[in-house]
């Protein structure tokens, strides 16, 4: 049976008063940009609930757009279907098209459908997105990468406020503190039936077995877990701003466009001073267990190599530099 496509209710703009104005506190304590507000809207439950909550919250300053990734066939008519739904709440709405290009499909997508909606914010001169990652989805990806073993920044949950990835567009996330049965509890009090993607019960990704093992734990409290996964989102700008001043006093420019670093900060705050030096030679951002491979070699007196880099400890401090290139067998002496 194919899946519920959303189309107009009797009153799609009418949903409970008290959510309404739950929605318009959390949001007003994000101190929005001035300006009309963009939300990426799917069609799932979780976006058709931030349409119509900010719809009812701030009406006439919302328009949304629908990403098609091009992924499932079903997907150009769900994107039709949220269009009817827009224009029924007389919300401006626009479908962005997008190629998802080979490789880890969710990353591909993802860096896609957020290039494609930075630059309808541009064109519509939007000042701000929105979308809707709620309590459930911090804590998912908490666990995730808890069973990868990655550090604070890993760990760290998505921030209320923030930045389109790769652009300068703020994105704000006013429903973290939603669980999702309260975004479909919206949702059905709107009389809107929500597209249902197969993806999120497909086992070939990790994020679907989790929620599946998760509907059975009724002993794990997911609105706590997603309070933690805040507060390693707040302790990880703490150890970017520690990194920035680290940078500030402890990093210099060397001979030949070299850098020389003195470390004096704690281990996870040197890091990532390594980490920006490392991208600002090399261009490329360097993989957290590579930098500490490196970092190790330098506190035991070792020079190290990553990238086209190489790093040496000197009596100033650790240098940085581009590796000489290699002179190949045919060049000339």
């Amino acid at each position: 049976m194919p899946p519920a496509r959303p189309s107009p209710a009797t009153d799609p703009g009418v949903i409970d008063p008290a959510a309404a104005a739950r929605f318009a506190a959390d949001l007003g304590a994000l101190r929005r940009p001035p300006g009309r507000l963009g939300l990426a809207v799917s069609g799932g439950p979780d976006s058709l609930a931030l349409l119509v909550l900010a719809h009812a919250a701030c009406p006439g300053q919302v328009e949304a757009a629908t990403v098609d990734h091009g992924l499932r066939p079903a997907a150009a008519e769900e994107a039709a279907g949220v269009a009817r739904l827009c224009a029924g709440l007389g919300v401006p709405h626009e479908t962005l098209a997008v190629q998802v290009a080979p490789g880890n499909v969710q990353t591909e997508a993802r860096a896609a459908r957020y290039g494609a909606l930075a630059a309808w914010l541009e064109r519509r001169g939007l000042g701000t997105l929105l979308t809707a990652h709620h309590a459930d989805d911090q804590a998912e990806t908490l666990l995730l990468r808890l069973n990868r073993a990655s550090g604070v920044a890993g760990l760290a949950g998505v921030r209320a406020v923030g930045v389109v990835p790769g652009t300068r567009w703020p994105l704000l996330r006013p429903l973290l503190g939603w669980r999702r049965h309260d975004l479909a509890a919206v949702v059905t009090a709107a009389g809107l039936p929500a597209v249902d993607d197969p993806s999120n019960h497909d086992p070939r990704f990790d994020r679907a077995r989790l929620r599946m093992a998760l509907a059975g734990a009724d002993w794990l409290d997911i609105a706590a877990v997603a309070r933690s996964a805040q507060h390693l989102a707040e302790a990880d700008a703490a150890l970017d701003w520690a990194a920035a001043r680290e940078w500030q006093d402890q990093v210099s420019p060397g001979a030949l466009g070299s850098y020389v670093y003195r470390p004096q900060a704690p281990r996870a705050v040197a890091l990532r001073v390594l980490a920006r030096l490392i991208e600002k030679l090399d261009g490329t951002a360097p993989r957290g267990s590579a930098v500490a491979l490196v970092f190790d070699a330098l506190v035991a007196g070792q020079p190290a190599s990553i990238g086209g880099l190489v790093a040496r400890p000197l009596p100033e401090g650790w240098s940085f530099a581009k590796a000489p290139l290699r002179r190949g067998k045919s060049d000339p002496a």
